[in-house]
């Protein structure tokens, strides 16, 4: 069994019959799909917007669910879980968006961000912190002393200076808050990275260095992520395993190799013939 296995997935969204022209009272964003991630892959799901990328990595969030179909990590079905577990499941797979601008708070300063994600563990929780011999007044600063460290330790190892973890999300650059929402990914710990489009929105220069990032801490944390996007050839940069979506559906898996250099279906040589081509002058 794979470390994710999806097996039959739908997602479904229910439509007044005629609102996009059709008969169809539903749109089925995900309809069907079946994929297997090994631990420690970087899967690569690309596809053009509305083929139903981001709807899949929600559903396997969980933050959607899924109207048929099971989706396993480890070997537990997520989907027979109630909300209280999955809340609690969900520490093991955490969420990259594509916007970091607008998944950061920004009334919280880079410290509060990432001890809130920090304290979700519950080694790391306040709940813990009055259970020693110590005086409250002693635990609680050595709590306060310990979660600083853990913030200044996240940050360095994304590539920011833990000098200015009290800053605001607008008082840093677009490639700066994406390392922060990847810190703040990491924060719980996880065994699983869904990273949806994480470096469309950054220059091509700042795009280079979030990707050797996420390599970097593939290689060091022993992480499984799933990349999504719709650039190719930012995914074959990144990927061991590709998996192309058309309308919902998985149309084709391989290797990196094959559905570059051998694409079977014709989507994937359409994709392909996309990709802009520099002729340099002779």
């Amino acid at each position: 069994m794979s470390f994710l296995e999806l097996v039959d997935v739908h997602t479904h969204f229910p439509v007044r019959k005629g609102t996009f022209g059709g008969g169809s009272d539903v749109i089925r964003a995900v309809d069907g799909v079946t994929l297997g991630v090994n631990k420690g892959e970087i899967l690569g799901l690309v596809g053009e917007s509305g083929c139903g990328k981001s709807t899949l990595s929600r559903t396997i969030m969980q933050l959607q669910r899924a109207n048929s179909g099971h989706i396993s990590l480890e070997g537990e079905d997520l989907s027979s879980l109630g909300a209280r577990q999955i809340q609690e499941r969900r520490l093991d797979f955490q969420m990259v968006f594509q916007d970091p601008y607008a998944s950061l708070n920004p009334r919280m300063t880079v410290y509060s961000t990432l001890a809130e994600a920090l304290c979700q563990r519950p080694r790391l929780s306040p709940r813990n912190i009055f259970r020693s011999k110590k005086g409250i007044t002693e635990d609680l600063r050595d709590f306060k002393s310990n979660l600083t460290e853990r913030v200044a330790e996240l940050m360095e190892r994304v590539g920011l200076d833990a000098r200015f973890m009290q800053k605001y999300p607008h008082e840093f650059s677009g490639g700066q808050r994406q390392r922060i929402a990847i810190a703040r990914a990491l924060a719980p710990r996880p065994k699983l990275i869904l990273a949806d489009e994480p470096v469309s929105a950054l220059d091509v220069s700042i795009q280079s260095q979030i990707l050797n990032l996420l390599l970097e801490l593939r290689s060091e944390l022993s992480l499984t992520m799933i990349f999504i996007s719709h650039d190719l050839s930012v995914v074959r940069f990144l990927a061991d395993n590709i998996a192309v979506m058309k309308a919902g559906k998985i149309v084709e898996y391989g290797t990196a190799h094959q559905v570059f250099d051998e694409p079977q279906h014709p989507y994937t040589r359409t994709l392909l013939e996309a990709i802009p081509k520099i002729k340099l002058p002779a």
